[in-house]
């Protein structure tokens, strides 16, 4: 059987982590999250990579939870277990040392909306649709919506939730769900050439960076005034920071072959 979840290195820093069932729309079935779970641990634990690009095969890029499988365990015990598990997985994206770029080639729902909103960036095919839908059976998409309230004015989230409208991607980078979009035939070398861009920087940088954004957000404007001084005096600590001021007064470029 095809591995659920498909790890690759198409470059010395960037790892591709790709959503491989597309048959049933790469939806989060308890496999799927089972294999992401796994994916995400051992990219954590990539010293090579930098960046992250997470992309799926087929039509879809993620159709959300398995509904069928939902429905064949219908007790509480096992719908919180599942969602804390999916939570899990979403948090697993935030918390990665490397940056995290989506590459939506398709129709993203409920969950697999949230996980889009999740990743860090996202560059979305001029084919791509956006909903949280599960309004519309009656499920409110209470997990999405931690996600997508994070991402987008609050008027704007609360209309898909409570609407489970589709947007296109222009309308999903306009309301700040993704960062740009291109044509189908050029999305993955777009998503690359960003992936690309980032991993010139220092990792430590990089690193420091994507931690100390996430958590100045939920803070109060003093704590994350605090959390960002300690973050930038450790970071200027670094070799790197170092190397690239010390450029920057001799007017030249850093030489961040080793970082």
């Amino acid at each position: 059987m095809e591995p659920f979840v498909v790890l690759s290195q198409p470059e010395p820093d960037v790892v591709r982590l790709t959503l491989n069932r597309p048959d049933t729309y790469n939806a989060l079935s308890e496999e799927m999250l089972g294999a992401m779970a796994q994916a995400l641990e051992a990219v954590a634990k990539n010293e090579g990579a930098k960046v992250v690009i997470l992309d799926a095969l087929g039509k879809a890029f993620c159709a959300g939870h398995d509904l069928k499988q939902m429905r064949a365990s219908p007790s509480e015990a096992y719908y919180k277990q599942l969602f804390e598990r999916c939570s899990q997985i979403m948090l697993q994206i935030q918390q990665l040392p490397q940056p995290v770029i989506a590459q939506v080639q398709g129709v993203a729902t409920a969950a697999g909306c949230q996980l889009v909103a999740m990743c860090d960036l996202a560059v979305a095919s001029k084919n791509a649709k956006f909903a949280v839908s599960g309004v519309n059976l009656g499920l409110f998409c209470a997990t999405p919506s931690v996600a997508l309230a994070r991402n987008m004015a609050r008027k704007k989230a609360m209309y898909l939730l409570l609407t489970g409208d589709f947007i296109d991607a222009h309308q999903a980078m306009d309301w700040g769900l993704v960062n740009d979009v291109v044509a189908a035939d050029e999305l993955a070398e777009a998503t690359l050439a960003l992936a690309r861009k980032i991993a010139q920087k220092p990792r430590v940088a990089l690193q420091m960076g994507k931690q100390l954004f996430y958590q100045q957000v939920e803070q109060s404007m003093a704590g994350a005034y605090d959390l960002a001084c300690n973050t930038m005096a450790c970071n200027m600590m670094d070799d790197s920071a170092l190397e690239g001021v010390q450029a920057f007064i001799d007017k030249r470029k850093p030489n961040w072959a080793s970082h």
